[in-house]
């Protein structure tokens, strides 16, 4: 049975990169790259841009061009590092035909793995039967389902992921999300349901896939992951109390059942509750042995033949709640009149909740030949998996990282181990379909909460509760809504506390730094200045996101002109893949203050496809008070040839305004000889602001 917490992809955290617009973190201070561009200062020279221009700059330091510079390609800083998917997904699309000639060389068997993939599969295929008909126990449909889902999922996944050692099977998490997705249903028409439930999931699956949304995995942060499935662990846990001791139960969520139990011992049976007990305790003291990989089916095995050979009837078995049909799965297909709010939002849910927790195979079972898994096309190989599980019949199933370890554990070599282990459980059933029935309902009740038990990770929890204030939070919300809403809720709750959580941390991550050059020649990183100096050009370097609320929050961040006398600001924007409406409006509005001011804003470091973009988006006044240099593939060079222009503007304006402020004067003396020692209070008075205004 796949391990709820287990499942949890490793090192999803939800941090942002690149796409994101954040600048990922350097191996090198900015600093540094610019000693580099300009290691003989920031002397004064020509410059192809026109500092009074009001067209776009996208210039160069000439002398970088008289060297041979061409238009940058991205540095180490300025790739995309969001992951194999998106580089894929930004690739030209592979032909129909190479895509089926491909897929059709990945699934080719060979000879020299057949062996051990065949043995592989079987340890796979015998601790499906309990875990299978557990999983089923949770949805609350005949265990039958449940082992029809182990075969067609392994089958139809094996063929189909990119992690070709993946093994899609049920799911401990999926089966409690299908069974809140049913909970409206009535029970003779819940089997019916399950069928479009399990297609519909699929389908979820497989248009996820086709859009690329495998990249947003990795905004499902550990926190809230850890606290959803541990809320899961706990409502299996308190759950199943009810099943394990053949005691009615009543209530709507778990907490509740078992607290009925608890309260209302009359309605304990003691012959199930020592059959569960035992069932539970083999678990327990075969899991650090040999036997682990074996011990749920040998706690269910044991079980069902002292049950069977005592006649102890009072106890509950699978046939008392359903007839187990014998022989081949039958093939069965949906009916739209099925189709609920609950059924349609369960699909979305459980699908999340299947893909997240199968994003950590890849991690944890890398492809033997080292070819790179696709987030995306695992996506599509889950979604085949459910849609297969669907016609024959079979409950929601997902990549197991647990499932996969074991047949890691067992030898297996290729994709082709978990397709023989759903042919293994396929001849199992057909073969042994008459002994389901005689499985006491108790040990498939402590299989689940065996299983409950062993996925929650208190070091986890501990690492998570110690690391910040925010993921404690995130943790908490998650948890308490698993136990209190139904899992669809729930799933929704985690999502918004996942988006909010990457809102904060974009906010409290985006910081502005300035650089200074030392006397060494080297630059140094330092606190950006509250008031910007007078008639000096100051370079301010960005980390973190600059999209939506962080390019607000850079609005509000930024130094105030207005306290300044022509203030010039230089903001560093090297790496930058990704620049919104939302950005260009507050460098825009924060031009207009610099200009109100009589300083002026630069933008260096700009991409190729952001300058194109600024240039068509912005109207004609603003582009005439922003200058911006395109990057070039010199580290630092666009700022250097910004950090000129702006002196050299600097200079510009001075000249004019001394030259304007002495005709001033002059005219003022003339105008004096001419009243004869007239009254002039008013005299010599100039208004400052056209002196300081910035040239068209």
């Amino acid at each position: 049975m796949s391990g709820l917490t287990g499942d949890t992809p490793p090192g999803a955290d939800g941090t942002a990169n690149a796409a994101d617009g954040a600048a990922p973190a350097a191996e090198y201070s900015a600093g540094a790259e610019l000693a580099a561009a300009d290691p003989a200062g920031m002397q004064d020279g020509p410059v192809t841009a026109d500092p009074t221009s009001t067209e776009l700059h996208a210039a160069a330091d000439p002398a970088g061009a008289r060297s041979g510079l061409v238009a940058a390609q991205p540095s180490h800083r300025d790739q995309d590092t969001s992951g194999s998917d998106d580089a894929r997904h930004s690739a030209p699309k592979a032909r129909p035909m190479s895509v089926v000639t491909g897929w059709l060389r990945s699934v080719r068997p060979r000879g020299k793995d057949t062996k051990a993939d065949v043995l592989a599969g079987l340890p796979g295929a015998i601790s499906s039967v309990p875990d299978g008909m557990a999983t089923a126990l949770l949805v609350g449909v005949n265990p039958a389902y449940g082992l029809y889902a182990s075969f067609s999922g392994k089958i139809g996944g094996g063929f189909t992921t990119s992690t070709k050692l993946m093994v899609v099977t049920t799911t401990t998490a999926a089966s409690l999300a299908a069974g809140s997705a049913l909970s409206d249903v009535a029970p003779d028409g819940r089997d019916r349901a399950l069928i479009l439930l399990t297609i519909l999931t699929g389908a979820v699956m497989i248009v996820a896939g086709v859009l690329h949304l495998g990249r947003y995995i990795r905004f499902v942060s550990r926190s809230v992951m850890l606290g959803f499935l541990t809320g899961v662990a706990v409502n299996i846990i308190m759950g199943q109390l009810a099943g394990l001791v053949g005691s009615p139960t009543e209530g709507g969520v778990a907490a509740q059942k078992a607290a009925y139990v608890v309260t209302h011992p009359s309605g304990i049976i003691t012959a199930s509750a020592v059959v569960g007990a035992v069932a539970l305790a083999v678990m327990f003291l075969l899991s650090r042995t040999r036997l682990g990989l074996f011990a749920s089916l040998i706690a269910v095995v044991l079980p069902t033949i002292v049950v069977a050979l005592m006649g102890l009837d009072q106890v509950e078995t699978v046939a008392d709640v359903g007839a187990i049909p014998s022989g081949f799965p039958p093939l069965v297909l949906p009916h739209p009149g099925d189709l609920t709010i609950g059924v349609l939002t369960g699909a979305f849910a459980i699908a999340a909740i299947a893909l997240v927790q199968g994003a950590g195979v890849a991690e944890a079972a890398p492809n033997p030949d080292g070819s790179p898994s696709n987030t995306n096309g695992d996506f599509v190989g889950q979604g085949v998996a459910n849609i297969a599980a669907g016609f024959f019949h079979g409950t929601p199933v997902g990549g197991s990282v647990s499932s996969t370890a074991l047949n890691l554990a067992a030898g297996a070599r290729s994709r082709w181990a978990a397709i023989f282990g759903g042919l293994w459980m396929l001849v199992i059933l057909v073969a042994f379909s008459g002994l389901v029935g005689l499985v006491p309902m108790p040990t498939l009740a402590a299989v689940l909460i065996f299983a409950g038990v062993m996925s929650i990770r208190p070091r986890e929890i501990a690492v998570v509760w110690r690391t910040s204030h925010t993921g404690r939070i995130a943790l908490i919300v998650t948890f308490v809504s698993t136990l209190a809403l139904p899992v669809a809720a729930a799933v929704g709750v985690g999502v918004v506390v996942s988006l909010l959580l990457q809102l904060n941390k974009e906010l409290n991550d985006l910081r502005i730094v300035r650089l200074e050059r030392r006397s060494d020649g080297q630059f140094v990183e330092q606190r950006m200045p509250n008031v910007l100096p007078d008639a000096e050009p100051v370079v301010l370097d960005v980390y973190g996101s600059l999209l939506y609320a962080g390019a607000r929050t850079l609005g509000v961040r930024l130094p105030d002109p207005r306290l300044s006398r022509r203030p010039v600001v230089i903001l560093r924007l090297r790496g930058r893949l990704s620049l919104g409406s939302t950005f260009f409006g507050v460098v825009a509005h924060y031009a207009d203050l610099l200009e109100a001011a009589g300083g002026r804003l630069y933008l260096s470091g700009v991409q190729a496809d952001m300058v194109h973009r600024f240039k068509h988006s912005q109207v004609d006044d603003v582009k005439g008070k922003i200058t911006v240099y395109r990057a070039t593939e010199v580290l630092g060079a666009s700022t250097m040839a910004a950090v000129r222009d702006a002196r050299r503007w600097l200079e510009q304006v001075e000249s004019e305004s001394a030259d304007t402020e002495g005709a001033d004067t002059e005219g003022a003396d003339t105008e004096g000889a001419d009243t004869e020692g007239a009254d002039t209070e008013g005299d010599g008075t100039t208004s400052d602001e056209g002196a300081g205004r910035s040239p068209r």
